[in-house]
């Protein structure tokens, strides 16, 4: 029986009837309400879009409870593929929900939740006349640079090719286009890395090595703050991607992470994560 004091007792009723797996989630995770006897480290994997938000909700958990919490950022999918092969960490907060529920399946980690929703936008460098209208033609016109993260090993790009792929149904032919001139810029161990400090997507486009970078909406508003002379712009309809990000208490975890597990959906939580431009997980 879940506790009646748990936030997921909470979230049963506001929900409605749950799922299966979503029960089963929201029991493994409600057993972490109960303080910790002892100051507890927990070890935390979660996609490079999370950091500031993150990195704040950590500071919250810890203040409220004396646990620590050691953060390991970086491309979703190649995380996942460190977590699988023997890397040490408790929680694993994912831009999607594949990856967290590849470690599910393979007796990794444990059930499954939503904790937050993104969607994409275009980042456009200054002097590029460019809205949700024109979007599309300014990504087929061969004078444009277009940027993505990299598929499979970053959530980022897998979004950005299902948006492609959308484009077809707007203009014939453009999908294959667009998959053929998108540089992966970002997203892998090997990618190129900014100064300390700068979005990467902004700094790509500051260079001058993409003229329009297609991410999520979080990241480009957190670009345009360092580089304002940039704009962000929604994706039309006919475009838009939505992003549901995931995370999965890895197994024999502390069982602080699974407390801090439940403070992410906490409205503690989540009220950090929607001041950075996410919406919530319900």
């Amino acid at each position: 029986m879940i506790p009646e004091h748990s936030l997921f007792a909470h979230l049963l009723l506001r929900r409605g009837t749950p799922s299966a797996p979503l029960v089963v989630a929201l029991v493994f995770l409600s057993c972490a309400l109960p303080l910790m006897a002892h100051a507890e480290t927990v070890r935390l994997y979660a996609a490079g879009s999370l950091k500031e938000a993150l990195d704040d909700v950590a500071k919250a958990y810890a203040a409220k409870t004396d646990n620590k919490v050691e953060t390991t950022y970086g491309p979703s999918g190649v995380l996942k593929n460190e977590i699988a092969n023997g890397a040490k960490a408790d929680v694993f907060a994912s831009a999607n929900m594949e990856h967290p529920q590849a470690l599910y399946d393979d007796d990794t980690g444990g059930p499954v939740v939503r904790f937050a929703r993104n969607k994409l936008c275009a980042l456009v460098k200054p002097g590029l006349a460019v809205t949700s209208a024109n979007l599309l033609d300014r990504m087929l016109d061969p004078k444009v640079k277009l940027g993505i993260s990299t598929p499979r090993a970053d959530p980022s790009g897998d979004y950005a090719e299902q948006s492609f792929s959308q484009a077809e149904a707007v203009k014939p032919g453009a999908q294959a286009t667009l998959m053929l001139k998108a540089l992966k810029l970002t997203g892998t161990r090997e990618s190129a890395v900014p100064p300390a400090g700068r979005v990467v997507y902004g700094w790509h486009v500051a260079e001058g090595r993409a003229d329009i970078f297609i991410t999520y909406c979080t990241n480009a508003l957190a670009a345009t703050k360092q580089y304002p002379a940039q704009q962000m712009v929604e994706l039309p309809e006919a475009l838009a991607v939505a992003a549901d990000y995931g995370l999965t208490v890895i197994n024999g975890a502390p069982a602080a992470a699974q407390q801090f597990a439940e403070f992410i959906l906490s409205p503690e939580g989540q009220k950090i994560l929607v001041a950075y431009g996410f919406a919530t997980g319900e």
